[in-house]
């Protein structure tokens, strides 16, 4: 199964940092959150992703292409430049960086991602937030209920989108409520190929009229997540998470 992951957006709450990069690009104990995103699901076995690039996305293309030469030593010949890597310490990834273009919707970078992948199920999640979510449970969970999405709910702060539940199953979801609803948007799904066909184009907003749809119809459930989750969505939060990583205390660490 794929992990599909949107890493395309522009973003402006994290002032002068994003000005020069993705938010996926922006690192937490050195190394990009997007990184710690995809060794989480490397825990699990799940090693191949598809980067839905689009602001800045040639720096992400730029990151993964001298992956294996930034993580290992080096022997170069000046006269030649041939360049000969002297250990093998790297992650055993498959990573494809798909172009979604700079102005498309999350519902349109998926759509683009989901005809990349083909006829299959395949694991989503946003460039930007971590969890010490165990993948294989929501895999399985997936599987087992037969439903076309699962959707991870947690219990942050309620500026995030809200999901009303009955049982597992979601009855409604809204997308960045007013109030306090409880359980929210988590950001790490499952879906079926036939998800797609719920986004319109380049212009769907995915938590907008897809999701909506889906849990109109009873087909989207809910994995609940009781322990850590973070968004890294303003420099408060990256400063929070960077100072778990230095610490030593990063729960979203599962490797």
């Amino acid at each position: 199964m794929k992990v599909v992951i949107l890493a395309g957006g522009l973003e402006t709450r994290l002032g002068e940092i994003t000005e020069t990069r993705p938010k996926p690009m922006v690192e937490i104990g050195g190394r990009p959150v997007l990184w710690h995103i995809m060794k989480t699901y490397a825990r699990y076995g799940f090693n191949e992703f598809v980067v839905a690039l689009g602001y800045k996305g040639e720096l992400i293309k730029d990151y993964f292409i001298n992956y294996r030469h930034h993580a290992n030593s080096l022997k170069v010949s000046l006269k030649t430049g041939d360049v000969e890597v002297c250990s093998d310490d790297c992650e055993d990834w498959v990573v494809h960086l798909l172009d979604t273009g700079v102005d498309t919707m999350t519902g349109g970078r998926i759509k683009r991602a989901a005809e990349y992948v083909g006829n299959e199920p395949f694991m989503l999640t946003y460039g930007d937030g971590v969890a010490n979510i165990n993948v294989a449970e929501a895999v399985d969970f997936h599987r087992r209920h037969g439903k076309l999405a699962t959707v991870t709910a947690v219990h942050p702060p309620s500026r995030f989108g809200g999901i009303t539940l009955n049982d597992n199953l979601v009855t409604r979801f809204a997308e960045k409520p007013r109030t306090n609803m409880g359980w929210i948007n988590g950001g790490f799904f499952i879906l079926e190929p036939a998800v797609a066909s719920y986004i319109n184009g380049d212009t769907t907003i995915f938590e907008r009229e897809p999701l909506e749809q889906l849990a109109k119809e009873e087909q989207l459930m809910a994995f609940r997540h009781y322990e850590f989750w973070q968004c890294m969505d303003t420099l408060n939060d990256m400063r929070r998470l960077e100072k778990l990583w230095v610490r030593g205390k990063a729960p979203w660490k599962v490797w």
